[in-house]
């Protein structure tokens, strides 16, 4: 039986490269376990908030049953938070997965979406305010660098994304393949998901 995940990234205009690649870092230390694919708005180039363009081997609309599904944050996703077509495919699509994530504001996205509906959730802490405009049934968490409920991954911003997907690789492939990933780029991985001291920097707590 082939055991490997699959983790769909989500891309957009104006996505935030280290909230796609520093968890991407992490999962391609287990390529025999850990699959990592790309969706774009088409097939094709998606530029990033850096300027950085990655190319996406399929548009949102060819996008097959996800298993994984992760969003990540960056200047994009203020208008994708108003663009209901986006929201309805986003919704429609991930909800059926086996597990949901985000990095930063990508969480903003899911909450928009309806996929945060009565979860705990947290987000970048400098953007935290706004994010928790979205989803009035979401109950947002200012101090946390990651929150996980039930199905639901979620982070504060950018780097913290790092941190969580070390702890989403614990819970899906044991606590050594982990520790191994971040050994193997360097990696000081805070394991305490309530270690936060940007919420207090930003006046949340």
């Amino acid at each position: 039986m082939n055991s490997q995940r699959r983790i769909s990234v989500v891309l957009f205009d104006g996505f935030e490269l280290l909230d796609v690649f520093g968890p991407v870092e992490l999962f391609s230390m287990e390529p025999e376990r850990i699959a990592v694919e790309f969706i774009g708005p088409q097939a094709g180039p998606v530029r990033s908030a850096q300027g950085v363009e990655v190319v996406a081997p399929v548009g949102y609309a060819q996008a097959g049953a996800p298993d994984i599904v992760m969003v990540p944050g960056g200047g994009g996703t203020r208008p994708l938070a108003g663009d209901r077509t986006f929201l309805e495919w986003l919704g429609a699509w991930a909800g059926p997965a086996d597990l949901v994530a985000s990095v930063c504001t990508g969480s903003a996205l899911l909450a928009a979406a309806g996929l945060l509906d009565g979860y705990r959730a947290t987000s970048n802490k400098m953007a935290f305010r706004w994010a928790g405009e979205h989803g009035p049934s979401t109950r947002w968490v200012a101090q946390a660098r990651w929150v996980h409920d039930r199905d639901r991954w979620t982070s504060s911003g950018v780097a913290a994304g790092m941190d969580m997907a070390a702890a989403l690789m614990a819970s899906l492939l044991g606590d050594d393949a982990a520790e191994q990933a971040a050994t193997a780029i360097e990696l000081e991985v805070h394991k305490d998901p309530d270690w936060d001291p940007f919420a207090a920097i930003h006046g949340l707590v």
